[in-house]
C-alpha cells in the first residue's frame, strides 16, 4: 500500500502559509485551544486549516492524545522544515518593508523597573497602532545588568539613569528627575511638599542594597552632611519597596513617577528631597555593535514623545 510522503506534497506554498503558521502554533503549543489563543483565532477555524492540510498532504498532520494533540510521523518530519520556510517569509516581509521605508522587526528594550512600568505600557499602545510590522521585546534588571545587557548587544535600546552633569558619548537625555522621600499616607513629613536632607537623619528606612546608583548618593550625601542613613530592611524590589512603605510606615526614597498612581490614589506621599537636591537624568543609550535599523529609529522617537508628555503631567522635567 502506498503511503503518501513528505517530498510527494504538491502545495501552493504561496497561498497555504497562513495554515502553515497554524500547524506550527498548533505543533508547538500541542493544544487547539492554546494555538487559537494565540494566533487570535477560533478552534474551528484553525481546525478546518489543518483538515484541508490535511486533504492535501495525504496524510495525518496531527493524531489526538489525552493532553491534547501532538505531531504525527509525518507532521514531525515537516515540522522544522515548515519553520524554516516561514522564516524566510518572515525575514522577506521585513525586507520587502525595508525597502518601503517601513519599520519592521524586533526592538528590545532594557530598563530599570522604576521607569519601565511607567513607560512601557504607554510605549505599546503607540507602537501596536502606528507601526504594526515592530514588536518589542522589554527585559527588566538592575542597573549594573541594563549596562552589561547594552555592552552585549543583547539589547537596542536601554532606558536607565545617570548621575552628574555629562553623559556618555552617544547617549540622550529624556528627562531629569528629582529624588522623593516617600511615606505613607497621612505622613506629616512627607506632607509637606519639600524635605531637607538633613531631616533624613535616622528615618527608618527601606532602601536598595549597594551597588545601587541613588544608594550610593545617598550615602556619600549621609557622610557629608554628617548624618545616618541606616535601612531597617534593605530590598532591590520596587514593589516590596512601595508596599512596605504604605503599610509598615516605613520611609523610602524613590523618583516621584516612580510611585505616580500611588500618590495619585493617596496610598503613598512624595516630597522632593532639598538642601541638597539628589537629581538624576533618565537617559536613552543605543547598542553600538547594531546598526540604528527604522524599527529602533521609530521606538526611541515615541519614547522621547512619551517622555515630553509624562513632562508635561508634572511626573519629570525635559
Amino acid at each position: 500500500m502506498y503511503r503518501a510522503k513528505a517530498s510527494d506534497f504538491r502545495l501552493d506554498i504561496t497561498a497555504d502559509l497562513q495554515k502553515w503558521r497554524s500547524f506550527v502554533a498548533i505543533g508547538e503549543l500541542g493544544s487547539l485551544t492554546r494555538a487559537a489563543l494565540f494566533l487570535d483565532s477560533s478552534q474551528s477555524f484553525l481546525s478546518r486549516q489543518i483538515n484541508a492540510l490535511e486533504r492535501e498532504c495525504g496524510a495525518r498532520l496531527f493524531t489526538r492524545t489525552g493532553r491534547g494533540v501532538e505531531l504525527s510521523e509525518t507532521g514531525l518530519r515537516l515540522f522544522p522544515q515548515v519553520k524554516e520556510l516561514l522564516e524566510r517569509a518572515r525575514s522577506l516581509e521585513q525586507d520587502i518593508r525595508a525597502d518601503l521605508h517601513e519599520p519592521v522587526g524586533t526592538v528590545t528594550i532594557a530598563s530599570l523597573p522604576s521607569i519601565g512600568t511607567i513607560l512601557i505600557g504607554r510605549l505599546f499602545e503607540r507602537i501596536h497602532t502606528l507601526h504594526p510590522g515592530v514588536s518589542l521585546k522589554v527585559l527588566e534588571g538592575s542597573s549594573g545588568q541594563v549596562e552589561e545587557w547594552l555592552t552585549e548587544a543583547r539589547v537596542d535600546i536601554a532606558i536607565l539613569y545617570r548621575y552628574g552633569s555629562s553623559l556618555p558619548e552617544g547617549e540622550e537625555a529624556l528627562a531629569t528627575v528629582d529624588s522623593c522621600l516617600i511615606g505613607c499616607s497621612g505622613d506629616r513629613l512627607t506632607a509637606q511638599g519639600q524635605v531637607p536632607f538633613a531631616r533624613l537623619d535616622g528615618l527608618p528606612f527601606i532602601l536598595p542594597s549597594a551597588p545601587n546608583g541613588l544608594r550610593t548618593a545617598l550615602d556619600a550625601g549621609a557622610r557629608q552632611a554628617r548624618i545616618t542613613l541606616a535601612p531597617a530592611i534593605e530590598a532591590d524590589s520596587l514593589p516590596l519597596q512601595k508596599q512596605l512603605t504604605a503599610e509598615a510606615r516605613l520611609y523610602t526614597v524613590l523618583p516621584l513617577h516612580a510611585v505616580w498612581d500611588e500618590v495619585q490614589q493617596n496610598r503613598l506621599q512624595a516630597a522632593r528631597i532639598v538642601e541638597p537636591s539628589f537629581q538624576r537624568t533618565v537617559a536613552m543609550a543605543f547598542s553600538k555593535s547594531k546598526g540604528p535599523s527604522l524599527a529602533v529609529k521609530a521606538v526611541s522617537d515615541h519614547l522621547v514623545r512619551i517622555v515630553a508628555d509624562m513632562a508635561a503631567q508634572g511626573m519629570w522635567r525635559t
